[in-house]
């Protein structure tokens, strides 16, 4: 059941990324590079989705945007919480990699639902998480939306998304949190399970 709900949310979470679609940045960039950094990193993500390659070539070209522009590792680490530190190097390494994983296969399971899409910077204001940029998205034959990125970090990358007002990384650590406390807080607990996710022993 909890597995379940992880994968729900992992993949409503990641699926907003296309929608342009606290971390260890040393530095919050200000407002027009913030806005600078979602025009260059959503014009790719949107040329690539709006090609007429096929999904396999989509998802090839999709991942190494996603590992440069996206802090996976610092959004893992959020999620976990607390239970970070009290994971031991090896849980902490193998579950960065789980993570990241889950997240991206998420995100590139869902490459044929956006098509055709555009994408216009709304506003940007800044956060003690980082520079928030609203985007809204537009698809056709469907309303428009609202995302709003959170940019932090030098360079800049994305650390968190807002959708329906709601943080993907919040979400995804309370639902770590609730398992973690289902499972004695123990860290491995949720490595097998993200490890079942994925299909792997």
């Amino acid at each position: 059941m909890m597995l379940r709900q992880l994968t729900r949310r992992t993949i409503l979470g990641a699926a907003s990324l296309f929608a342009l679609v606290p971390t260890l940045a040393f530095a919050t960039p200000s407002s027009d590079e913030a806005k600078a950094f979602v025009n260059e990193f959503g014009g790719k993500l949107v040329a690539v989705l709006n090609s007429d390659t096929s999904l396999d070539r989509k998802r090839e070209a999709l991942l190494p945007l996603l590992r440069a522009n996206v802090d996976v590792p610092g959004i893992a680490r959020y999620c976990l919480g607390r239970y970070w530190r009290t994971a031991t190097p090896e849980q902490q390494k193998l579950y960065l990699e789980l993570f990241q994983d889950v997240l991206l296969n998420a995100v590139t399971a869902r490459v044929g639902e956006y098509q055709n899409i555009s994408v216009r910077l709304v506003d940007s204001v800044p956060s003690p998480a980082g520079q928030k940029v609203t985007l809204q998205i537009s698809r056709p034959h469907q309303p428009s939306i609202l995302m709003t990125a959170v940019i932090d970090g030098e360079p800049p990358k994305v650390v968190d998304l807002y959708g329906e007002g709601a943080s993907m990384r919040l979400t995804q650590r309370s639902d770590y949190t609730t398992y973690l406390t289902r499972h004695g807080g123990q860290v491995q607990t949720l490595i097998d399970a993200l490890k079942r996710q994925l299909g792997r022993p």
